[in-house]
């Protein structure tokens, strides 16, 4: 089974994908953020995820923002849609490659698929916490 994450924006999203064994994330599209219920019932029927992560945006003082409060909505409302898929919100402060990805962007392309870089850096830190998580409690 695999992991999708959504970078959700107001106007684009990024997402990434694990591999089968839920060790590496990769980029995979980054869609307009009106089509993504579409989008997430194309990416369910291709591919075999059972869990959907989206990053959470805290404030770097762990408060919520306007920005936070609408991905919480957002994620509310695609939870209702896709009830068979365990949803969990994760912490996407200090995603660096994130800010990084998106600053180099010069090109429309370019700026695009930083938005699915980003998907990627904060699916790869969820699974380095399964893995971790994994390997404690054995």
């Amino acid at each position: 089974m695999k992991i999708l994450a959504l970078d959700l924006g107001d106007r684009w999203t990024g997402s990434a994908i694990s591999d089968g064994l839920g060790i590496t994330a990769r980029p995979y599209e980054t869609v307009a953020t009106k089509e993504l219920e579409a989008f997430l019932k194309k990416a369910l029927s291709e591919e075999p995820i059972e869990t959907i992560v989206v990053g959470y945006p805290k404030t770097m003082k762990g408060t919520e923002s306007e920005q936070t409060k609408k991905v919480v909505a957002q994620k509310e409302e695609l939870e209702k849609l896709f009830p068979k898929v365990k949803w969990v919100l994760w912490d996407e402060r200090l995603s660096s490659k994130r800010a990084a990805a998106v600053k180099k962007a010069k090109t429309k392309e370019a700026k695009l698929r930083s938005h699915s870089l980003a998907a990627a850096s904060i699916l790869q830190v969820y699974l380095e916490y399964l893995s971790a998580s994994r390997t404690s409690a054995e």
